[in-house]
């Protein structure tokens, strides 16, 4: 019996109903009663949903600090689950009345189906360069990094490689966009990858031979928190690399594609060149799109390169700080520069030697790419 009483009220402590209670004692616990005697044992142990309700000043007082915290996101309904499950008794149009006073605007912004999000502030272009990497074709042996301005969402760079964890091959990203603005952005936000660990090195070297006393100009932290480039991604995926993914997976789904050293080879050496043409292409068509205005939004709308060359007429200021050109070669030693080949040297020169043979030419679409793949991964297989 006391287990029976024990498990009735942990039941009923969870908010569940009666009809509830009852199935989760029959299914889970061996224990089959009628609903007239689930009543009365909770008439018995004092547990009423409606009766005996809790001081609502008290249930405010919970309510407010559920409010200081991610509560501020719930409902009336999870609000009132909460208060239920922290031991109070109290209706759902209770806990509904007391949101209305006591957190008017999150109230108002639900029924809005409006999130409530961080707010983003930055005063100019090269103030924040926001750096990551995408990794949803990876699996298929290609790796895209990409470098977002905070201000102007000008896209600072976007580069395809057959590797982004190498940060030799990071840091040449970085150093020539330096070398070409002759500056370096005022901070740079990353996550924790080692990838980045040259090129935070870089930033801190080259800010520290024009000011002694900089601080914090490399930021690092989670990929959720580096939201700029983070948002980006989702616009690569609708625009293009959803493309890829698609042609990619047929490939596996269709046993031409193993995840082989030949096989992530082969799809780097047709498609490489191709991807990093249109990746340009995607950046130069967003970097010339407008941005509409976002009414929650502190940063400017307009088109990114207009905000990231004229920032005064977007309300903010050029953050880029300038380097010398000593401390940008001695970088540059440093860097590991793409090579002629876009895949293993072996691999490119075997593959090279078939298309002469049989008079192919290079791909110029996705289309074209995959039918190369295909043409080589079975001449190749062939002679094995």
């Amino acid at each position: 019996m006391a287990r029976l009483l024990e498990l009735i009220k942990f039941y009923f402590m969870l908010g569940l109903r009666h009809g509830e209670i009852l199935l989760l004692l029959s299914s889970l616990d061996s224990i089959v009663i009628s609903m007239r005697t689930l009543r009365r044992n909770l008439k018995r142990m004092g547990l009423y949903r409606r009766k005996n309700e809790s001081n609502p000043i008290e249930v405010a007082r919970f309510l407010i600090d559920q409010l200081e915290g991610h509560g501020r996101l719930h409902g009336y309904k999870l609000h009132h689950l909460n208060c239920i499950q922290a031991g109070y008794v109290v209706t759902q149009s209770t806990v509904r009345h007391l949101l209305k006073y006591l957190d008017p605007y999150g109230v108002e912004q639900r029924c809005r189906n409006r999130l409530m999000r961080r707010t983003y502030v930055n005063p100019g272009p090269n103030f924040m360069w926001h750096v990551d990497s995408y990794d949803k074709l990876k699996p298929f042996g290609i790796c895209i990094n990409g470098a977002i301005d905070g201000f102007s969402r000008v896209m600072i760079w976007l580069h395809a490689y057959s590797t982004n964890n190498d940060p030799k091959v990071i840091a040449g990203y970085f150093i020539a966009e330096v070398e070409k603005r002759m500056g370096t952005p005022a901070k740079i936000h990353s996550d924790l990858g080692t990838e980045n660990i040259i090129m935070a090195e870089m930033q801190r070297f080259l800010r520290w031979t024009m000011d002694l006393n900089v601080r914090n100009c490399f930021i690092t932290g989670s990929s959720n928190h580096n939201q700029r480039i983070e948002g980006w991604w989702a616009f690569l995926r609708r625009h293009h690399a959803q493309h890829w993914i698609n042609r990619l997976q047929e490939l596996k789904d269709h046993d031409c594609f193993s995840g082989c050293f030949l096989d992530k080879q082969l799809i780097l050496f047709m498609s490489l060149n191709v991807i990093e043409e249109e990746l340009q292409q995607v950046a130069h068509m967003w970097n010339t799109h407008i941005i509409r205005r976002s009414r929650n939004a502190v940063a400017p709308s307009g088109r990114p390169i207009l905000m990231y060359t004229i920032p005064h007429l977007f309300g903010g200021q050029d953050h880029l700080k300038e380097v010398s050109r000593e401390a940008v070669d001695a970088c540059k030693q440093e860097c590991q520069q793409r090579g002629p080949y876009t895949c293993d040297e072996t691999v490119f020169s075997l593959c090279c030697l078939i298309m002469s043979e049989n008079f192919l030419l290079p791909p110029s679409t996705a289309d074209e790419s995959i039918e190369l793949y295909l043409f080589l991964r079975a001449y190749i297989l062939k002679d094995l």
